[in-house]
């Protein structure tokens, strides 16, 4: 390939072309995946790529805001950023255009997004993010369906050994509150919690020090986990956590009871604007598929908005745990064939590829346009 070739094709890193079969792949999960969303009631909403910086990034997307790109808007010589996440602009669009809707209200999305980095688990800056959000509901019982919806969704696409992971991002920055640390202990915590360093946890010393290295032991399956957690003499602050998580638990084994559930008790990195319970879903094909939980849908993202959870699910990850469907036989139809002949053959359920001048070996002319098969008279014949 020549050198201004190859410098044409060069693209920034952590983006890439989608080529044709994997573009397929793609759209045929997204797809199912809205249909899915749709049978019990989420209603597709379609956010714009780019909004205003002070409204993309206020309430939950504050959260986003080192991985967001920014432009000038030369109309209205406003700053403008790229989304890098979908959620705040549900959350944005629930609480204006969609303020006066009865609730709950159920909303589902599938679009782009684009980060300034990738991640050591995603290096992708540029991918389709596929979701719901549950806007308007407190109960545990919201908490259950969107987990539930997520495996159900992704088991229909054919995504094999599924696994989700509850935590509760705010329950280690209750127990400390409660028990007089100050902000600054507080961090040092979280850090140590996030590298899972017991040493670090166990300098603390005193009784958060030994509070939080039982819940962080407790960690693991999600029976094990919640009886070690009911042992625990937690803060008043963090009981509504405790009983949300039990209670959320007890709902999932209800719906799913042979589902893999583990628990995280101090989990808190890439959660950064959830309120409450969380959770993210693993497949043993693929890792990481998309994560999930409670936030505050409002202007400020703070206890005055509204309740809200839901999950967002990452494509470029699903993909590689959903086996591609089987792609509908591709006939050649030589030219000159007649539109309707054409027609009828798709009616059948074959994919057509016209020719647009004579040829002299409709056969050859078929297997170098990549098609199985092609059309001789009126049937149709395999290109050998």
């Amino acid at each position: 390939m020549p050198a201004d070739a190859l410098s044409s094709a060069l693209l920034p890193a952590g983006l890439h072309d989608v080529l044709p079969s994997e573009a397929a792949h793609e759209a045929a999960a997204v797809e199912r995946l809205l249909a899915e969303f749709a049978a019990q009631g989420y209603r597709r909403v379609d956010p714009p790529l780019v909004e205003f910086e002070e409204n993309l990034l206020s309430g939950p997307g504050a959260a986003m805001s080192k991985q967001t790109f920014r432009l000038m808007d030369p109309h209205s010589q406003r700053m403008m950023a790229v989304r890098a996440d979908i959620t705040p602009q549900i959350a944005r669009i629930a609480t204006t255009r969609l303020k006066n809707e009865a609730r709950p209200l159920r909303l589902c999305y599938a679009g782009q997004v684009l980060r300034v980095k990738g991640s050591q688990l995603r290096p992708e800056r540029q991918f389709t993010q596929v979701g719901v959000e549950l806007i308007g509901a407190l109960e545990a019982e919201a908490d259950a369906e969107v987990v539930l919806l997520a495996v159900q969704a992704l088991t229909a696409i054919g995504v094999p050994h599924l696994s989700v992971d509850l935590c509760v991002p705010t329950m280690v920055s209750r127990i400390c509150a409660g028990l007089g640390l100050g902000e600054d202990e507080i961090r040092q915590l979280r850090s140590a919690l996030d590298r899972k360093d017991a040493a670090a946890v166990a300098a603390v010393g005193g009784p958060a020090g030994e509070l939080l290295e039982s819940l962080m032991s407790a960690s693991g399956p999600a029976d094990r986990a919640m009886q070690a957690l009911a042992a625990l003499p937690l803060p008043e602050g963090a009981e509504k956590d405790r009983r949300r998580l039990t209670d959320t638990l007890a709902l999932l084994r209800t719906a799913m009871p042979d589902l893999t559930v583990t628990v995280d008790l101090v989990e808190h990195r890439g959660f950064e604007y959830q309120t409450g319970l969380s959770f993210t879903l693993f497949s043993r094909a693929a890792g990481e598929l998309g994560q999930g939980g409670r936030y505050r849908a409002g202007a400020q993202g703070d206890d005055r908005g509204e309740p809200a959870t839901g999950f967002t699910l990452y494509m470029d990850t699903l993909l590689r745990a959903v086996p591609a469907a089987k792609a509908p036989g591709r006939v050649y139809v030589p030219h000159g064939s007649g539109w309707e002949t054409a027609r009828r053959l798709r009616a059948d359920g074959w994919v057509t590829v016209a020719g647009l001048a004579p040829v002299a070996d409709a056969a050859a002319e078929a297997k170098r346009l990549q098609c199985g098969h092609w059309l001789d008279g009126g049937d149709v014949k395999p290109a050998g």
